[in-house]
């Protein structure tokens, strides 16, 4: 009986503490490392990717197209990668989130640019990341590490 009592205890424990992770701030939450598990529309093969927010307001991007995907550029990538850093701010009343660029892999057509996003939490604790310009196209759901 003293097992299944110390058993149970152990599941409620564990749900606090997993109810814990998912509550708090949106800024809390976005706090650390997320795994790129999907981008759409994704020209070809999905690319691997990293961002990281950090509690003092850092972030950094990075993602990697795979060859089959050619050698692709724009606004944000470079030969087939796209990296960026800066810093970033949150508005949890708008769910906007602002990437304030200080380095860039595509230099000056991003370095000193706010990029604002529209973000939200799926159910199951992925970060959705949309453009909040009416003018692009894509989004792009992270994963925590």
């Amino acid at each position: 009986m003293r097992a299944i009592r110390f058993g149970m205890l152990a599941v409620v424990a564990i749900a606090a503490l997993s109810q814990t992770r998912s509550a708090g701030s949106d800024r809390e939450r976005l706090v650390g490392a997320w795994r790129l598990a999907s981008i759409a529309p994704a020209p070809g093969a999905q690319p691997s990717g990293m961002l990281i927010y950090t509690r003092d307001g850092h972030m950094s991007v990075q993602l990697m197209y795979p060859k089959t995907a050619g050698a692709q550029s724009n606004e944000y990538v470079r030969d087939g990668y796209e990296a960026s850093f800066g810093s970033y701010d949150v508005d949890e009343a708008t769910h906007t989130l602002t990437h304030h660029v200080r380095g860039s892999i595509t230099r000056d057509l991003l370095v000193g640019k706010d990029l604002p996003r529209v973000y939200r939490f799926s159910v199951d604790g992925h970060l959705i990341i949309k453009p909040a310009r009416p003018d692009e196209h894509w989004s792009v759901t992270w994963e925590h590490y």
